[in-house]
């Protein structure tokens, strides 16, 4: 019989150590292989999906594939996009989503995000990152996307309904009535403010949702607006009334301006008055001011100088005639009156301003002042054999140039001083020349008023500036020894006789009419300046007047006869005259030139008369001359 052989215990020990080791190892073996196995089973389950444990702000996306990750957080966070804000302006509201307002949530970049966890370069790593996720959860933070550009648009958008140009008060004008508008409060919408205010509510989940629209508000300004529409109402408010008198001092009709025509001389202009503006109301009154210049010469009077005679031996004046005091529409003052009238509400009649016009010559004046000291020329003719209408005519003339002053550097103008040759005058019918033949017309015989006027000043050394001669010689103008040459013709208006006073002295012309000789005089009383000599007249070319005429006149009868034109050479006629200073010399020479034309007599007979003679018109220009005889 075989004995057992036992191991010994040490034997035993290692056995059951090495058996120990091989289950260990067997142990290990196997759970790496199971870990491994689960790994592999882990790898292939989260294969193209998020890593188990990894969720986004707490929302669980673990385990789902990109796209199912996306829809979750699409899902779980559409409330932030969906938020609605609201935009109150007063009773009007705008709304408008997070979303339009520029605001998303970041789907893709979380999705990235997540699914990247555990899938790194470096396994160990994602190893990790994966066991991390799994046993201890991964929570991804969101940063929400903001585009304020959105959200500028859409202010924007809101600012074109809600902002309102300021509108200044100003003037409103209806025809002559006035009112004010007191314009609109400008309002813009900050944009950048209210913007600001936007994108902290929005990336803030809990504030509030509606939104203060930040308005900037700009009042209308009022400048003067009230002032301006209460003077331009004061204006506006009557018409006014212009007052005037007469040259009498009665009390004229008024001249009514009525408000429409107040309201077209109103000027209204906003100018700028420091940092601000400012209504200016004014006036053009340039059409008033028109019209009132041509009011001004039936409203003015001119002054009247006095007429004087002057006492050569006293060397004094008497008064012939008083001088008067005139007027003058003042139309400045006048304007000025009116100007202020039309914004005073209490006074609306304006009274004329007119300025008294002293006459140069008054009862005042003397005789030395005006260097009236002496006679210092003087002509005489005579009109023997005149009838009396032309001796009336002489002496009417004659008186309306007595007493006359003209001051040194003056032009004296016959027709000025005379007056209208009219019947009202006093004037009677007398023989005038006209047209190439004497006729009867009123004034005949003033030409002898003139032509010793004329007489008078060339023989005082006066300036003639004009001068006329008769047509033909006038037997009047010869008396007495009287040579041709210095007639003077006037006809009103067209013809005058005028000279001027140069000297430094006033003269004095006074006229006599001579009845009980027939004869007028003008003496002329100055300083005398220098010394006149005249010529004798020379006489050239005289042609023989031609023969008589006869014509017919029905008033009378066989055998009567009238001369109603006398016969005069023709000639040409010089008359020189020298001017000589106080110490003798010669300082002018001039002449007086005349040229007559041959005159015929003309008589009236009775019809039938054999001395009558059918004459033919011919085609010879008539030579038209004209004057009073």
């Amino acid at each position: 019989m075989k004995s057992k052989h036992y191991p010994s215990p040490r034997t035993r020990w290692l056995v059951r150590l090495l058996r120990l080791a091989i289950l260990t190892f067997m142990g290990i073996s196997l759970l790496a292989l199971v870990f491994a196995a689960g790994m592999l089973a882990y790898q292939i389950a989260i294969q193209d999906r998020v890593a188990r444990g990894v969720r986004v702000a707490d929302l669980d996306i673990g385990g789902l594939t990109r796209a199912e990750a996306a829809a979750a957080l699409s899902q779980g966070f559409r409330h932030i996009e969906d938020a609605v804000y609201t935009f109150r302006d007063g009773g009007r509201a705008w709304t408008a989503t997070a979303g339009d307002l520029g605001l998303s949530f970041p789907t893709e970049e979380l999705v990235k995000r997540a699914y990247s966890i555990g899938r790194g370069e470096d396994s160990r790593r994602s190893l990790r990152e994966q066991a991390d996720a799994w046993f201890k959860g991964v929570n991804l933070p969101v940063t929400l996307k903001y585009d304020p550009s959105a959200a500028r648009a859409f202010l924007k958008r809101l600012a074109s309904a809600i902002n309102v140009e300021r509108r200044d008060a100003s003037l409103r004008m209806d025809g002559v009535t006035v009112g004010i508008d007191p314009g609109e409060t400008g309002r813009r919408l900050d944009i950048e403010k209210t913007l600001a205010a936007l994108s902290r509510a929005m990336l803030s989940p809990d504030s509030e949702r509606e939104i203060p629209l930040i308005i900037d508000a700009s009042p209308p300004r009022q400048w003067n607006v009230a002032e301006a529409a209460a003077k331009i109402a004061t204006a506006l408010s009557t018409p006014l009334h212009l007052v005037g008198t007469d040259r009498n001092g009665a009390l004229l009709t008024p001249w009514i301006i009525s408000k429409e025509q107040i309201r077209s001389a109103l000027e209204v202009a906003l100018r700028a008055d420091g940092e601000g503006r400012r209504y200016e109301v004014s006036l053009d009154l340039s059409a008033f001011e028109r019209y009132l210049a041509t009011l001004s010469p039936a409203l003015s009077t001119p002054p009247v100088d006095g007429l004087f005679d002057f006492d050569p031996i006293n060397r004094s004046l008497t008064a012939l005639s008083s001088s008067s005091t005139g007027r003058k529409l003042n139309v400045e003052a006048t304007m000025a009156r009116l100007e202020a009238a039309i914004f005073d509400p209490l006074n609306r009649r304006v009274a004329m301003v007119f300025e008294p016009l002293t006459p140069r010559y008054h009862e005042g004046v003397t005789a030395a002042e005006l260097g009236i000291t002496e006679l210092v020329a003087e002509a005489t003719t005579y009109y023997w054999g005149s009838w009396q209408n032309r001796r009336t005519n002489i002496a009417i003339g004659a008186g309306a140039l007595n007493g006359i002053i003209i001051a040194p550097g003056e032009e004296f103008s016959f027709n000025d001083h005379l007056g209208d040759i009219t019947p009202e005058a006093g004037y009677l019918e007398g023989s005038v020349i006209l047209g190439g033949a004497t006729v009867t017309g009123i004034g005949g015989g003033i030409c002898q008023v003139s032509t010793t006027m004329f007489r008078a000043a060339f023989s005082g050394g006066y300036a003639i500036t004009e001068r006329n001669s008769h047509g033909y010689r006038v037997g009047y103008y010869e008396y007495a020894g009287a040579g041709p040459g210095l007639d003077a013709a006037i006809w009103q208006p067209e013809i005058d006789l005028r000279f001027q006073n140069n000297t430094p002295h006033h003269l004095l012309i006074e006229s006599s009419f001579l009845g009980a000789k027939d004869a007028l005089q003008f003496r002329i009383y100055s300083t005398r300046h220098w010394r006149t000599v005249i010529e004798s007249p020379i006489i050239r070319d005289i042609v023989p007047a031609p023969e008589d005429k006869y014509v017919e006149a029905t008033d009378l009868y066989s055998g009567q006869i009238r001369q109603i034109d006398y016969a005069a050479d023709g000639a040409d006629v010089w008359v020189y005259r020298n001017i000589y200073d106080t110490a003798g010399n010669l300082v002018k020479r001039d002449q007086a030139y005349t040229r007559y034309q041959p005159w015929q007599a003309v008589f009236e007979v009775a019809p039938g008369d054999p001395r009558l003679a059918v004459e033919e018109e011919d085609d010879e220009e008539e030579t038209a001359t004209v004057g009073s005889n």
